[in-house]
């Protein structure tokens, strides 16, 4: 768990500068300003670790907000990555592929589903799930043309697409951004009588996180998403669940609705898909949903590809032995438990999650989120930020407890308990 030592280098003035400090300054110069990352330049990673440019290490705990659910490097995902490369990595869409087929049919089983729509980012697939709605509810439920409704959540976070910062709550994702895309409605996250009120005859769909991670890991209410299924079906409406960062292990299910015993119409998947190697997404959902689609409706040139395909494989049939699931479930309460005794000092607000997954609020007296992180980044610890003075904490699903300990007796120090 060593540091490693910090290498400068002589400038023309005299003044030593490190090398992260000369790349984040290359960086800043040279790049759109549209994300703050902590300054950390890392160089290789393995597992839960990963190592900068100047050889310190650092234990991951944020786990490239779930892409990296089975860690960095995984060797059957990069065996399988690198056999593919050897054979085929891209066709588009024009030409079959022999991955392609055993990617949809298993991805389909593991959802329980019957199709798949491949794409390759989350935001993709949400901007996917939105068009199949649609055309659900125009071709299906008879719904007028131009009429369909979506009802989404407050405080959700889905990506940053035009269409998508239309129907969040975040001034941050939409100030100056607008026109906005109409036909979605935003009622409160995790109220009932909210949503029933809201759907109407013109309702396609309710897009729904079941867990929402940007807004700081918020579980629902015990019964919320059981209730949404009820009312959807009722209704004659879609339940399109983003399990995007919720989904493929994080919370100690394959899929974070399982928790309510809900199968939802419509999975939109990403991040973990990929094995954090290659960006994989998909829509899965049934025939009947994801039939509305004819040729040039849709699609994308790296959908599907020979190479995503393959990473994607491997991930589904790791997911299938339901031992990363387990491991998140088992690790996931000692984390909790953990956590709670924090939540008793004094130091912590609240603590908010399930399975590897947590929101930590922490008193704005022992600082912001932001200061917080980059105190345990000092330390060897890499996590991030959200609204104000929380943390997320979603390590790989590989972690090991001592590594998870390690990690967590340095938020008591740097919280002082």
């Amino acid at each position: 768990m060593g540091r490693g030592v910090t290498r400068r280098r002589a400038v023309g003035n005299g003044v030593l500068v490190s090398t992260t400090e000369t790349l984040i300054a290359s960086a800043d110069a040279h790049s759109a300003h549209t994300y703050h990352p902590l300054p950390v330049v890392v160089a290789t990673a393995d597992g839960a670790w990963m190592t900068d440019v100047e050889g310190r290490r650092y234990l991951d705990l944020l786990a490239g907000y779930s892409a990296l659910n089975f860690g960095h490097g995984h060797r059957r995902l990069i065996d399988a990555a690198r056999a593919q490369l050897e054979r085929v990595t891209l066709t588009s869409r024009a030409f079959h592929h022999d991955r392609f087929a055993a990617f949809c049919t298993q991805l389909a089983e593991l959802c329980g589903m019957e199709m798949v729509l491949p794409m390759n980012t989350g935001a993709e697939a949400v901007e996917t799930a939105v068009k199949t709605a649609r055309k659900w509810g125009y071709r299906v439920k008879g719904v007028p043309a131009e009429m369909a409704k979506i009802v989404v959540a407050g405080n959700n976070f889905h990506g940053r697409t035009t269409t998508i910062i239309s129907f969040s709550t975040d001034p941050e994702a939409r100030a100056d951004f607008g026109p906005y895309t109409p036909g979605f409605e935003i009622v409160p996250y995790g109220d009932l009588t909210a949503m029933r009120s809201a759907l109407t005859e013109n309702t396609v769909a309710v897009l729904l996180e079941p867990i929402q991670g940007e807004a700081g890991v918020l579980v629902p209410p015990a019964g919320y998403l059981a209730g949404v299924r009820e009312l959807t079906r009722d209704r004659n409406v879609l339940f399109v669940a983003d399990e995007i960062q919720s989904g493929l292990g994080r919370t100690g299910r394959t899929f974070a609705c399982e928790h309510e015993g809900v199968v939802p119409d419509v999975y939109v998947l990403g991040k973990a898909l990929g094995g954090g190697i290659v960006p994989v997404s998909a829509v899965v959902a049934s025939s009947e949903v994801l039939g509305v689609f004819r040729p040039g409706e849709h699609g994308a040139t790296f959908g599907g590809n020979p190479l995503a395909c393959a990473v994607a494989l491997e991930v589904i049939a790791m997911l299938r032995s339901g031992e990363y699931q387990a491991r998140a479930a088992e690790l996931g309460e000692h984390l909790h438990r953990e956590l709670g005794v924090l939540a008793g000092t004094g130091r912590v607000t609240a603590v908010r999650g399930r399975g590897l997954w947590a929101g930590v609020d922490v008193d704005p007296a022992y600082g912001t989120g932001r200061e917080i992180s980059e105190k345990l980044m000092d330390r060897g610890v890499l996590v991030k930020d959200t609204h104000g003075s929380t943390i997320r904490i979603a390590p790989p699903l590989v972690i090991s407890k001592e590594d998870l300990d390690w990690g967590l007796a340095q938020l008591r120090g740097v919280l002082g308990v």
